[in-house]
């Protein structure tokens, strides 16, 4: 029988109080929102908090997905289900739909977080594939201060990422910029499992109609979530062709470090790399169109 270790449990009131809860019980403290990454390694004992600080009280506070004219906040407690149905934020930013029909199922939507998928630091995980597409930065809350860490920074390995034991992670910010958008697609062995590898891709166009900007975050393909900023470098400038488009592919199979495990090996996951951002982009450059 599965049963997590012995531990004490606080519930907090707000932000506030969740930060002093963490700051007072020390690293051996762990939050917890959805609980479905955290639970499922705490019946195994990969995971033995002593002390759990349980947050959903804190939707009020932390549960909110905002458009504004340069960029888009979403709170770190936003379910999946709410990042699915928002229609304010599909037209902004696409992508979030696009992989949110792939996550899971209905159960784990209606309860996992935003927050609790991107400080899970899953190498797998979509939402921070999604995240590190869309060139993001997290807001971070801690006793005596507020900081803004960009994707790119945020993980430091695989589980690990640079928010302390006494801080919480609050708020998601994603820039808006003119003549965008942005796509997401993923392998999977069957509907709503980890990916054998995912890919999320944005796209902005120039005036003239060229390539001012493109990202793609790959996932499942490496120790972490992965930008590939030489993409980028490649695509500025350049027109929206099959050409760009298999430029990237070749780019990111040659970026990213798979292994061969269960769901598949080294060579088929740098094949669905390829693939799948060549894909993205075209769909991306299909919706700017």
């Amino acid at each position: 029988m599965q049963v997590p270790a012995p531990l004490e449990y606080e519930r907090a009131t707000s932000v506030a109080h969740a930060i002093a809860l963490l700051q007072r019980l020390g690293e051996e403290a762990r939050l917890i929102a959805g609980g479905h990454s955290l639970l499922p390694m705490m019946k195994l004992r990969l995971a033995n908090p002593e002390y759990l600080v349980d947050i959903n009280d804190l939707h009020g506070e932390l549960g909110y997905i905002r458009v504004e004219p340069t960029q888009v906040r979403i709170g770190a407690l936003t379910r999946h289900r709410e990042l699915l149905e928002s229609e304010e934020l599909a037209r902004v930013c696409p992508i979030f739909r696009d992989a949110e029909q792939v996550i899971a199922d209905p159960p784990v939507r209606n309860r996992g977080t935003l927050g609790g998928a991107l400080c899970q630091a899953d190498p797998s995980e979509d939402l921070s594939s999604v995240c590190t597409t869309l060139d993001a930065s997290c807001v971070i809350r801690g006793p005596d201060r507020e900081r803004v860490v960009s994707m790119d920074d945020f993980h430091l390995g695989p589980y690990q990422t640079v928010v302390g034991h006494d801080e919480l992670l609050t708020e998601v910010r994603i820039p808006v910029r003119p003549r965008g958008s942005s796509a997401y697609a993923k392998v999977d062995r069957r509907a709503g499992d980890w990916a054998v590898t995912a890919a999320g891709a944005a796209l902005w166009l120039a005036e003239d109609g060229m390539i001012a900007d493109a990202r793609v975050g790959l996932a499942a393909v490496g120790p972490n979530t992965t930008g590939i900023p030489e993409i980028s470098a490649a695509l500025r400038g350049q027109p929206p062709s099959e050409e760009a488009w298999q430029l990237a592919g070749t780019i990111a199979a040659e970026q990213c470090s798979p292994v061969t495990d269960s769901r598949g090996t080294a060579a088929y996951k740098r094949h669905l790399a390829s693939e799948l951002t060549r894909r993205t982009l075209r769909t991306s450059w299909e919706r700017v169109a």
